[in-house]
């Protein structure tokens, strides 16, 4: 019998990043729609529970890169959707240079040799 994969925790400040390029990609979705995106885009690999993710989206409204409004979800029950903001446009474009600067010098960490260094 396989094991059960087990999920991945996601750093922190890393979901905010993951729930503001999901709304750029798909456009206005629910929280749960959001959490589901996150996880089928992660490979099913991360768990986005609700306890995680809705104080995330809360606090991205606080600072104005998402808002959000009332309406109905595809199965009619009243949810709450989020959209990105062009604040939340500018922070994902500033957060992924971020991402992309941090990742290259982790990356040079484990391509230096010992010798290099002398």
């Amino acid at each position: 019998m396989e094991q059960p994969e087990e999920k991945m925790v996601i750093p922190l400040g890393t979901l905010a990043l993951m729930a503001l390029r999901t709304l750029d990609l798909l456009g206005p979705l629910h929280g749960y729609g959001i959490a589901r995106r996150i996880e089928q885009i992660s490979g099913d690999l991360l768990a986005v529970g609700q306890g995680t993710l809705y104080p995330v989206l809360l606090k991205l409204e606080q600072e104005g890169a998402v808002q959000s409004e009332w309406g109905a979800s595809e199965n009619n029950r009243r949810a709450r959707f989020y959209r990105l903001t062009r604040a939340g446009r500018r922070r994902l474009q500033q957060e992924r240079q971020d991402w992309d600067q941090t990742t290259e010098i982790v990356a040079r960490f484990f391509r230096v040799k010992a010798e290099e260094l002398q």
